[in-house]
């Protein structure tokens, strides 16, 4: 195994201990864990480097969902809103203080996959109906 000197500032070590002993592991532990996840999920990342703007997380059933990079907002919400509710972009970006690149990628992104955009919004529309 190699070593590496690793210098973390002082909050960050005191979370990473809290963490640590919270799932009563050592520090060095946690961290080689924290590592070992981080990597893996890099490894496994679903984005398209051609939609900066989105990326992918987990959903509640946990099956990736792409949303809008550095913000929760699903790629589908935004899709819905243009569609649905017949709001133009820049009136999307305003009421989701996103930028009009993002709303712009999101709609791309929207056309080169809609397949799966589709289904997932047919899936939610079924879940309505069924519980209304």
């Amino acid at each position: 195994m190699a070593r590496y000197a690793l210098n973390l500032p002082s909050h960050l070590k005191q979370e990473a201990e809290q963490w640590a002993a919270r799932q009563g592991v050592s520090l060095n532990q946690f961290i080689l864990w924290t590592i070992a996840e981080k990597v893996g999920a890099l490894n496994q990342a679903l984005d398209d480097p051609a939609f900066p703007h989105i990326t992918y997380r987990r959903g509640a059933g946990g099956w990736p969902v792409p949303v809008i990079r550095g913000t929760g907002i699903r790629v589908q919400t935004i899709v819905a809103a243009i569609e649905q509710w017949q709001m133009a972009p820049g009136q999307v970006a305003a009421e989701y203080e996103l930028s009009e690149a993002q709303v712009k990628d999101a709609l791309a992104f929207y056309q080169a996959h809609r397949a799966e955009i589709d289904a997932s919004l047919e899936a939610e529309r079924k879940l309505e109906l069924a519980s209304a």
